[in-house]
């Protein structure tokens, strides 16, 4: 693609061939976005260049919508997909009078604070083994007075959060290992693999978080986490060994999975 010219109208349909020619299906919506967040011409011109690179679209605008928010995203960070919204759907459903909020491999956080922005006053915390999710998850979830830390799953949150967790919210990586090389380049390359790569069935750390979540989830309180359709069944029994009442709930518009697990009111594991 030849370079753009910043003597181009700001909002000229060079920027819509420049980004149609780079393979971007939703070329004048993705333009009109740029052209929005996008303060001067030259910088405008700028992330044209950088979205028909290849970069998401939300890295390159610095935030992505989720849930009626406005989720910052920054390079580097896994994006939000809007099928998850359905995994924040089940989990005011399950529990519309949530105190406690774990927001678990939170990536930008953006599950934890949709999760606050609809429950009102909570207890919001967030975890991810990744440095630059955690910075950015710190951003999105202050404003809920929220707060982010950095370690491997259950590890990374303070004790006393154990047994008094009303809404775990853990989007786990679930692509099997093998099959991610066929992601999108946009995911591959722009990602954290720990954030894609879920082991040889895609679900390794859904059977570790399953395994521990009982100890730390309040009596009735969830356990909620995105699968395929495929794996589901497996999923389904990771729970049930956990001692996890569960169940499996699917959107068929946004084709999203999700499996629901309840912790009994009453007995501690």
């Amino acid at each position: 693609m030849p370079p753009l010219s910043s003597s181009s109208p700001f909002s000229s349909d060079a920027h819509v061939a420049a980004l149609r020619a780079a393979g971007c299906v939703f070329a004048e919506d993705e333009a009109e976005l740029i052209r929005t967040a996008a303060r001067t011409p030259d910088e405008a011109v700028a992330m044209v260049e950088r979205r028909a690179s290849g970069l998401p679209l939300e890295h390159v605008v610095g935030w992505a919508e989720f849930h009626g928010l406005r989720i910052t995203v920054e390079p580097g960070v896994f994006v939000p997909r809007r099928r998850t919204e359905f995994l924040v759907d089940e989990a005011l459903a399950a529990a519309p009078h949530a105190c406690v909020v774990v927001d678990l491999c939170c990536g930008s956080g953006a599950v934890g604070a949709a999760l606050a922005a609809s429950l009102g006053q909570v207890e919001l915390h967030a975890a991810d083994i990744d440095p630059v999710a955690v910075r950015c998850a710190g951003r999105n979830v202050a404003g809920y007075g929220g707060h982010a830390y950095r370690g491997d799953l259950f590890e990374a949150l303070p004790g006393r959060l154990r047994g008094r967790i009303d809404i775990l919210a853990a989007n786990v990586p679930y692509v099997p290992t093998d099959e991610v090389p066929l992601l999108p380049a946009e995911a591959r390359e722009h990602e954290p693999l720990t954030a894609l790569d879920g082991g040889g069935d895609g679900l390794d750390v859904l059977r570790r978080v399953a395994a521990e979540a009982p100890q730390w989830l309040s009596p009735g309180g969830c356990l909620l986490v995105e699968t395929s359709e495929r794996q589901a069944p497996v999923a389904v029994e990771a729970f049930t060994r956990a001692g996890l009442a569960a169940r499996v709930a699917e959107d068929e518009e946004r084709y999203a999975h999700v499996l629901v697990g309840i912790r009994a009111e009453t007995g501690v594991r």
